[in-house]
């Protein structure tokens, strides 16, 4: 679960408690910090200067449900840039701002995995990731999906992680999950007309694949 306010990580306190909790190795975060690590060392060699994220320990991990899946990570991922090293919701930014009071909002406080279908940061800038990169992702979260049993919503989250999905994933194992889509939390997506209501109106839905607490 995340902070009680958004952009909890402009504390470094905070981020230095959420960096100890990832140390204590959690049951539910340790086989995606191995899958995203073993990701960074089989493309070292073609990308020497790639960064994945950290999982954050704080959510559900391995026993999510819902997996939402945004495009790339932008640079408030990356410590060396000021930012935090995980993806998470409580990121100093617009995206994570948007995502965690729309999560508060609808109850979705548990069960939910936050990701990208490219999973390393490709610039310094939000760059948006091209087809190649969409498609380098989409092999890579096969890999990802295998450790997520439970899944049974997939909420893509804007057009480059829907256009990903389809051209790569939907074909071949579409038709294992309800596939949801929506717009990107970002600000400037947030801004346009029906754009945050369709977000909450879709996370809504995917609160329902939850299960209950104590079922």
């Amino acid at each position: 679960m995340f902070l009680d306010a958004p952009r909890g990580f402009r504390d470094p306190g905070r981020v230095a408690e959420r960096r100890e909790l990832l140390a204590a190795a959690a049951e539910d975060t340790l086989p995606l910090e191995a899958w995203a690590r073993d990701v960074e060392e089989r493309r070292r060699g073609r990308q020497p200067e790639i960064v994945v994220p950290h999982f954050d320990p704080a959510e559900t991990g391995v026993r999510s449900q819902v997996l939402l899946l945004l495009e790339a990570p932008g640079p408030k991922t990356v410590p060396g840039w000021g930012g935090s090293g995980f993806i998470s919701v409580d990121n100093d930014d617009p995206t994570a701002q948007n995502l965690w009071r729309t999560r508060d909002e609808v109850g979705l406080h548990r069960g939910v995995l936050v990701w990208n279908i490219v999973p390393w940061v490709l610039g310094r800038a939000s760059v948006k990731p091209t087809p190649v990169d969409l498609a380098q992702g989409a092999v890579e979260l096969r890999g990802l999906l295998a450790l997520l049993p439970d899944v049974r919503a997939i909420v893509l989250s804007g057009q480059k992680a829907q256009a990903g999905w389809d051209a790569n994933l939907d074909l071949a194992i579409g038709d294992r999950y309800r596939v949801l889509r929506t717009v990107h939390p970002a600000g400037q997506s947030f801004a346009q007309a029906g754009a945050k209501e369709h977000f909450v109106a879709t996370l809504t839905k995917a609160a329902t694949f939850v299960d209950p607490v104590g079922s």
